[in-house]
């Protein structure tokens, strides 16, 4: 063999040509023009040591600004205990995979329950699926068990509230399932409920999708939302960034069919956006027809506690082309350092995280208003993320941040700033980025 490392010998890489009836590996390639191919060599650089190479990367890195963060939208800048990432790289946890055979997974197995054992208890909901991609695929997965339980609508009702990025992917998901996506209006920041009450009349309803906080950092009051749905036969579905599920009212008492979200918030670094993990709970009547693996305890023939998958029949390994979802093999190994996080944050720590949050960033949106240069884009209660309009560039406000370090929130149009804050900033860096919004525009 030429190259050692590659999994595939010549014989191998001919045998599967002959089997799909292509004569060279370019074949394949017979359908992309040849005006937009390369043809030239590839710009490589000679072979290094692996001290070069580690001394090259390292170089890369420290081209990289660290920034005070005051952006959210999804992703957050919150404190990881230095622990948890020693735990996770243990050998009897180190993997993503499904864990098939119980009887040499029981590090998996066990992590995966306790991870649904914490997801239920922050949802308020029965059952929990161990794991989603992340909060926008497992969002899109709950619009199509809505539309599967439901035996004659096939429309989904989703808040204009919820995050773009989220609406995305179900837009997505929901085209190639045939299911019909339908926004609701947004009045002031938050979901028109006279436009849910008109349009679950019209029938034709299998779910209603919000989002708690939604998109603007508003915590919405969805008191008879359920009972509205559920008077048409229609889901009640609530997505949420879970962290704040530790102060908030949870899906559970808001009368939800199905909680999502992403995990994110738990403890898991930025990371340039990824990777996540999400979070899909349910009610004990939905509960096969969630998408992905759960995790239950029996005993063994010793008498034992073990673990072990349950409900695997829906999962592509049995039903393939028929299964509920594609969500197999995935990210556990973000389910486990959200497990273990939890762990060490436990219930008072975890509540404190979302206080301190809460309170960073009802202290920053005073201290902006009392400038003069800003004001509340919405008249409506916020957690730890809140939209201001500036009387200003709202660019070059960004720019001007971004030279002194911080990365300034997220502008969501020409006006209109969506700031972030979470238990890691400090008063004196709300202060200073206060100060930054009161010099003059260079």
């Amino acid at each position: 063999m030429a190259y050692k490392y590659f999994p595939h010998t010549e014989e191998d890489i001919q045998q599967m040509l002959d089997k799909i009836g292509a004569e060279r590996l370019d074949d394949l390639f017979a359908e992309v023009p040849e005006a937009i191919r390369f043809k030239g060599d590839y710009d490589l650089p000679s072979s290094m040591s692996e001290m070069e190479v580690r001394r090259y990367f390292e170089h890369l890195c420290n081209r990289n600004a660290s920034l005070t963060v005051f952006a959210g939208a999804g992703v957050y800048d919150h404190y990881t205990p230095s622990v948890v990432a020693n735990i996770t790289e243990r050998s009897e946890f180190l993997t993503s995979y499904t864990p098939y055979q119980a009887e040499i997974s029981q590090g998996t197995l066990h992590y995966i329950f306790e991870f649904q054992s914490m997801m239920t208890a922050l949802t308020g909901m029965a059952i929990s699926n161990a794991s989603m991609y992340d909060g926008s695929t497992a969002t899109a997965e709950a619009v199509m068990m809505a539309a599967a339980q439901s035996k004659k609508a096939n429309t989904v009702l989703v808040s204009s509230c919820l995050d773009p990025k989220v609406r995305r992917v179900v837009d997505t998901y929901a085209h190639f399932h045939g299911i019909d996506i339908v926004y609701l209006k947004e009045r002031d920041g938050v979901t028109d409920i006279d436009d849910l009450r008109e349009r679950l009349a019209a029938g034709g309803i299998a779910g209603v999708l919000v989002q708690q906080p939604n998109f603007y950092g508003i915590i919405e009051d969805f008191t008879g939302w359920a009972d509205l749905c559920h008077e048409q036969k229609a889901l009640f579905i609530i997505n949420s960034v879970i962290g704040d599920l530790a102060l908030l009212k949870t899906p559970g008492e808001w009368g939800a069919d199905i909680a999502v979200g992403d995990g994110q918030s738990l403890g898991i670094p930025m990371c340039y956006g990824g990777p996540s993990v999400g979070y899909l709970c349910c009610t004990d009547k939905l509960m096969r027809k969630m998408p992905g693996r759960i995790v239950g305890m029996t005993k063994d023939s010793r008498g034992q506690r073990a673990f072990v998958l349950t409900l695997q029949a829906r999962e592509q390994h049995i039903r393939r082309q028929k299964a509920t979802s594609n969500i197999c093999s995935n990210q556990s190994l973000m389910a486990l350092f959200v497990t273990i996080y939890l762990s060490l944050m436990g219930k008072e720590g975890l509540k404190e995280v979302a206080q301190r949050s809460y309170d960073a960033a009802h202290y920053m949106a005073d201290a902006l208003v009392a400038t003069g240069r800003f004001t509340m884009a919405f008249k409506q209660p916020f957690f730890n993320e809140f939209c201001v309009r500036y009387d200003g560039d709202v660019d070059a406000l960004q720019q001007q941040l971004l030279k002194h370090g911080i990365l300034g929130g997220v502008k969501v149009d020409d006006h209109t700033l969506m700031i972030a804050c979470t238990e890691k900033r400090t008063k004196e860096e709300i202060d200073q980025f206060v100060a930054l919004t009161k010099e003059d525009e260079q």
